[in-house]
């Protein structure tokens, strides 16, 4: 493994940067304290800040050279609307907020490379460091974006990466393509007529209709999708009713769907809405159907997956570098991806064994309230980021 020396040397102080992050969680566009942490420590290491995209988020610009080629790296910096049960020092001090997902980590790999570049620039032309708000269902790729990051910081290229538990630390996974779903919702309400449950025929029942439709939407990914193209259509709540002996005015279905591709996602919501409606029809309830599209699909350019496959090979072997195999989460560094070329790859976070005393019951997942971030990867993440912003602006420009 080419660690770079100085940031190994620089990972305690970005450790205790990481844990403070940890320890003091922010949720979707409420990342004020730790947009501050951010722009501090690039001040401090003389580079240049850029604050507000997508409210609060933060942009540090290093240069170096006459060149006007760019490159972007992405961290995410929001956490999850959870209770930590991690007991240990740095754990979360806010109830019901908690760094989950490791963006605290992702944040401070980021920085350990920000801090090398500004100290050697290695590299002719410019590498923006786009720390991101709100990647857990705020948007903040799409917001970043419409407040002006490609037009004020226009680059050939961006990367991002995710840390991910059960793949051993020091491994990476890539793969060009479509790599996470897109991510959407729907919600249903139908209405009847209540009555008494003795006495059905006076009403008009909604449940039953409900109970056709959810059965009848499977038949969307089983007979109108082709079958190799992937496809979720999960129901995940159905309300109805207070009472046994009543039958309701209405019952409310939602859930989720996901797809790899829009002309799949296009397909499944018209499909849904023509069967919802036709079966509410059918059983005589009025059909109120809204669809929600959240996240696209994320999808990694080809050539700057090559890119990131060869990079990563020399840094860590071409053994450490798996193939990616796509999941159905989502993750909106898509919005980036439909703008402008780059890949979203995978590091490794261990099997959990890293946790210090006073972490809680269950496996170190994403998403579960005895996570934390694998702090050994902080110079492995550093050196990663460095390597490929320096390879990038030095290859000969296509």
């Amino acid at each position: 493994m080419q660690l770079i020396a100085p940031i190994l040397a620089d990972a305690p102080s970005i450790k205790a940067l990481r844990r403070d992050i940890h320890a003091h969680p922010e949720l979707c566009f409420q990342e004020e304290r730790t947009a501050d942490l951010i722009a501090r420590a690039l001040s401090d290491w003389g580079i240049p800040v850029h604050r507000g995209l997508g409210k609060t988020g933060v942009v540090g610009i290093v240069k170096n050279g006459t060149s006007k080629r760019a490159v972007g790296l992405r961290a995410d910096i929001d956490a999850l609307p959870m209770t930590e049960h991690n007991q240990f020092a740095h754990a979360s001090n806010y109830p019901g907020k908690m760094h989950a997902c490791g963006h605290d980590g992702h944040t401070a790999m980021l920085l350990a490379a920000a801090k090398h570049l500004s100290q050697h620039r290695n590299f002719d032309g410019t590498v923006y460091l786009v720390f991101q708000p709100a990647e857990e269902g705020g948007g903040g790729a799409r917001e970043m974006i419409k407040d002006g990051l490609f037009e004020q910081f226009p680059m050939e290229a961006i990367f991002g990466a995710h840390n991910w538990p059960g793949m051993a630390a020091g491994e990476f996974a890539v793969k060009s393509g479509p790599v996470f779903a897109s991510s959407n919702e729907f919600f249903i309400t139908l209405r009847g007529k209540g009555a008494h449950a003795a006495m059905p025929h006076l009403g008009i029942d909604p449940v039953p209709a409900a109970c056709q439709m959810v059965q009848a939407f499977q038949t969307i990914i089983t007979r109108n999708k082709r079958p190799i193209d992937a496809g979720v259509i999960s129901v995940t709540t159905i309300h109805a009713g207070e009472a046994t002996n009543v039958i309701p005015d209405s019952c409310h279905i939602e859930g989720t769907v996901r797809t790899f591709t829009l002309e799949t996602l296009d397909l499944i919501e018209r499909r849904m809405q023509a069967i919802a409606q036709s079966i509410a029809e059918a059983f005589e309830v009025d059909c109120e159907f809204r669809f929600k599209r959240n996240y696209p699909p994320t999808i990694n350019h080809e050539a700057e997956t090559e890119f990131v496959r060869q990079q990563l090979s020399a840094m860590a072997g071409s053994d450490k570098v798996q193939e990616f195999e796509p999941t159905m989460g989502a993750e909106d560094f898509s919005f980036f991806l439909q703008k402008t070329p780059g890949c979203y790859f995978l590091i490794g976070n261990g099997d959990g064994s890293h946790r210090e005393g006073g972490h809680g019951l269950g496996p170190c997942m994403l998403h579960n309230p005895s996570y934390d971030f694998n702090d050994e990867l902080i110079p492995l993440g550093g050196s990663m980021w460095v390597r490929l912003a320096e390879a990038w602006l030095n290859r000969p420009q296509p």
